[in-house]
């Protein structure tokens, strides 16, 4: 069969539809009771490395991966079939296939080879434990055949049965019959069966369409085409020969045919035999219309479009506040149609953006279905009893954000299971049970979505962590909250580990856990009670792309401070200044002396106010820390398309971004935490100009 179509051009969309198949199937496999298995969730599972197979086999270009999901679906449907006991070493063996499936779809996806070694190992593996089963359950001599598929590469030829003969050539055709379809639907698969290969015979019984088909395509990928159109148990594909022809059989000559067009999606379950239609067919079915469904109703688009719709809705909001300064200096009586007109874009405009911004959100279990593996595998490692509870599954967040997420909460994770939950004896002791919990949470609050790991452990030791920190110079006061103690646990290098284990203890990830979250906008938070647990706390923005934002004057200069973190503005006196040094100065505040921090000093502006009765105080939370900034004026508080500034210029300390104003004019977005430690490490809490 000829073929001159690019499939490659379909690649994409089968890479993507088998890392869903895959992360599926791996939280299948962890869900799954060993004792007492569901059987939707290993027919699930079966569907899953089924699917897998069929596309790769259909594009004929990643030979790995067939291979496996081939040898991976044989155990699976042994174990569906009730054949073979699901046991605790098979969990493990499916799930390790899982990882090689995934670093094979990786490969291919970056056009590069799999790696061979663990191709080779994991196949072994998996025709070793068919081959134990087969051989422990061998009954006589025809049960033989299963094993030398398994076992040998290349797998041996079918013998044609010696009932008939092809008229065409000495290998059998295949028969594939097609039932209980409509008229149209029929036409469809008697077009799709002659892009496959060539037509040999062709039957038409009311609504049942038989055809003999020559061509080097597969039973399971004949299966796999026609499963887009009918369900499963409306086939059955075999070899078989050509029946004698009848005035209702066509004898369709050969003919030269375009090449196939598929395109890689989720497929349902092979066609089963006859003795177990009756069993398997209803639910094969049922699985087929809820994907259907689910298909209907979506669209995949790729990440890029749906950042240059993003870019361009930033570039109109921009716009239509360029209006809107505008039109401010026109008479509303003259201009009241204009007016409206702009009223009604800025509406339009707000509502657009807020649509375009959802299509990149995601639900957070994109990076929850990740854990149960990883709390799973080390707490095994551990020796530890943990169970893993998520809620607010269905919370959504930023793409952009979930994916940067996954690495500081994996930390978080490990850390828990370390050094958080005790061990089994341990807990028994201080009368608890003897399995601890790990819980998972996100939920929004205003602007933000907050992420909470808590675990029911011994929580975090006071005097070990205060030791430690008077130790390295972190603190010189006994006296601290447990607040501000907690946070020296995210400084670089402190552990209080006395031992370095495999997951965890030697100092490193805490301060990186920190300085990721910050650098999304964000902060973290930890909250500990001695025997009942600790929580660690972190709170994002919900998107980086929109910024809610008070914009201050300095001098000649507009800056964007992020609404989130402003707490309150006042105009300071000089009854509530106070100086510890020459250069250091902080503000009373309701009880609390906050650091004082210039922004005109910090940033050289020029001409900024240095009168401090004309000078405001906005009152900014970074981390657990409260500190005043000192500007000129208050602008106002507005929505602002953030830009990326060291795309278009360079990195500026103390700068996160910059956005365009309705002038035209480019404000600088202040990084509020950025701001906090460079004015720490310069030595500045406040602008000497200020004592005056």
């Amino acid at each position: 069969m000829s073929s001159g179509v690019d499939l490659s051009q379909f690649y994409d969309t089968f890479f993507d539809e088998a890392d869903e198949l895959l992360a599926d199937m791996e939280g299948l496999l962890l869900e799954l009771d060993i004792d007492d298995p569901d059987s939707d969730m290993l027919n699930a599972i079966f569907r899953a490395a089924h699917s897998i197979k069929g596309g790769a086999a259909t594009f004929g270009s990643f030979g790995h991966l067939a291979e496996t999901t081939h040898l991976l679906e044989n155990l699976l449907d042994y174990v569906r079939d009730g054949e073979m006991d699901l046991r605790q070493d098979l969990i493990d063996l499916f799930l390790e296939t899982k990882d090689i499936l995934s670093d094979q779809v990786l490969a291919y996806r970056n056009e590069a080879e799999p790696d061979d070694e663990a191709f080779e190992r994991i196949c072994a593996q998996l025709r070793q434990i068919a081959k134990d089963h087969l051989e422990g359950n061998l009954t006589t001599e025809a049960d033989l055949q299963p094993i030398a598929e398994l076992l040998p590469e290349p797998e041996p030829e079918v013998a044609p049965p010696a009932v008939a003969t092809n008229p065409v050539d000495d290998v059998l055709p295949l028969r594939v019959r097609v039932s209980q379809a409509a008229e149209k639907d029929l036409a469809v698969l008697r077009d799709e069966m002659a892009l496959m290969g060539d037509i040999l015979l062709e039957k038409n019984e009311g609504d049942t369409l038989t055809l003999w088909l020559s061509t080097t395509a597969s039973p399971l990928d004949i299966e796999a085409v026609c499963c887009f159109v009918v369900n499963s148990d409306q086939l059955d594909v075999a070899y078989e020969a050509l029946e004698t022809v009848s005035p209702s059989v066509t004898l369709v000559p050969e003919a030269s045919t375009p090449p196939p067009v598929v395109a890689a999606q989720p497929q349902p379950e092979a066609a089963p035999t006859e003795p177990e239609v009756k069993e398997k067919a209803p639910r094969a079915a049922k699985s087929s219309s809820s994907t259907a469904r689910s298909e209907s109703s979506s669209l995949r688009v790729g990440v890029e479009k749906v950042d240059q719709i993003i870019n361009l809705v930033g570039e109109l909001v921009i716009t239509q506040a360029m209006l809107v300064q505008t039109a401010s200096t026109l008479d509303p009586v003259i201009h009241d149609r204009l007016l409206n007109g702009i009223e009604q874009l800025e509406r339009n405009a707000r509502d657009l953006q807020e649509a375009v911004m959802s299509i990149r959100m995601m639900p957070m279990d994109y990076v929850f279905s990740r854990f149960p593996r990883v709390v799973r595998e080390n707490a095994a490692r551990m020796e530890k009893e943990i169970r893993l509870v998520t809620k607010g599954a269905g919370t959504e967040l930023d793409k952009s954000l979930i994916e940067r997420i996954i690495d500081p909460l994996t930390h978080l994770v490990r850390n828990s299971i370390d050094h958080g939950i005790e061990s089994p004896e341990q807990r028994i002791a201080v009368g608890k049970k003897a399995e601890g919990t790990l819980t998972l949470s996100a939920q929004h609050q205003g602007g933000h979505i907050v992420i909470e790991v808590a675990d029911d452990g011994g929580g975090l030791k006071r005097d070990k962590i205060l030791k430690k920190a008077l130790s390295n110079g972190l603190i010189s006061n006994e006296n601290i909250s447990d607040e501000e103690l907690w946070q020296l646990i995210f400084a670089p290098g402190f552990s209080t580990a006395e031992a370095v284990t495999a997951i965890s203890g030697r100092g490193v990830g805490m301060d990186v856990v920190r300085r990721n979250i910050q650098g999304m906008g964000g902060h973290v938070q930890i909250f500990s009670a001695a025997g009942e647990g600790t929580t660690t706390r972190i709170v994002l923005p919900l998107t980086l792309a929109i910024l809610d934002g008070m914009s201050v004057q300095v001098g000649e200069e507009t800056f964007i401070l992020p609404l989130s973190h402003v707490t309150e503005s006042m105009q300071p006196t000089e009854e509530q200044m106070r100086s510890i040094t020459v250069e250091d100065r902080v503000m009373y505040v309701r009880g609390e002396y906050l650091p004082v921090v210039s922004l005109g000093e910090v940033f050289s502006v020029k001409n900024y106010q240095t009168n401090l009765k004309e000078a405001i105080a906005v009152v900014l939370q970074a981390e657990d820390m409260r500190f005043a900034l000192i500007v000129d004026h208050l602008i106002g508080q507005h929505q602002v398309v953030v830009k990326n500034l060291e795309a278009n210029y360079r990195k500026i300390p103390g700068i996160s971004a910059a956005t365009i104003l309705g002038d035209g004019s480019v404000a600088l977005i202040v990084d509020v935490f950025a701001l906090h430690r460079l004015t720490r490490e310069r030595g500045q809490a406040s602008s000497p100009a200020l004592m005056n």
